[in-house]
């Protein structure tokens, strides 16, 4: 178990759909300790595996004193929408206000393979919504209205740590916009 470099925005890893798991094994739990110290030392309220260069379905989560981590999530997401203030450890140190649902119901697997369910609502809806779309190569600021994407991008080029050579790769999430983003 240790801390691991988080990746940034611009790393190809960040917009790779990540693979189901299929081993539970001694490595999985391995993996979920690893990405529980890194979002806690960052800190952070969600970590995916493709954010420390892993691709495989899974992320830890810490919201409202709740720690967990879930893996090959699927999720099904209310019609009720919230609207707010969203980050990210592979964006550091920028927030933009972004649509979310306002509940989600996400079914997965612990580091065991013992089927999860977790219902949330508020943060921990919008925490598991972040961290699935980084398992399937997407980042929240794809999720932006178009104004707010481009003060996004724009504020990523500036930034210290960004390092950008030409316009980032934006994809498509497979899961509903509700037209909002792209």
């Amino acid at each position: 178990m240790s801390v691991q470099p988080i990746r940034l925005f611009g790393d190809p890893v960040l917009i790779t759909k990540a693979d189901p798991v299929v081993d539970f094994d001694a490595e999985l739990r391995r993996l979920v300790a690893d990405l529980t110290d890194t979002m806690q030392d960052a800190p952070g309220s969600g970590l995916a595996a493709p954010q420390i260069g892993v691709g495989l379905r899974v992320f830890t989560y810490h919201v409202e004193g709740e720690l967990g981590h879930l893996i090959n999530p699927e999720l099904t997401l209310s019609p009720e929408e919230q609207f707010g203030p969203e980050g990210c450890l592979s964006i550091p140190g920028l927030t933009f206000d972004c649509r979310r649902a306002q509940s989600v119901i996400a079914k997965g697997f612990n580091m065991y393979g013992d089927p999860v369910v977790i219902e949330g609502s508020d943060l921990l809806a919008r925490c598991i919504q972040h961290e699935t779309d980084h398992l399937d190569g997407i980042l929240f600021v794809d999720r932006l209205d178009r104004e707010t994407r481009k003060q996004a991008m724009k504020a990523i080029r500036e930034s210290d740590w960004s390092g950008l050579n030409g316009p980032p790769q934006i994809k498509v999430s497979p899961h509903p916009t509700n037209g909002f983003g792209l």
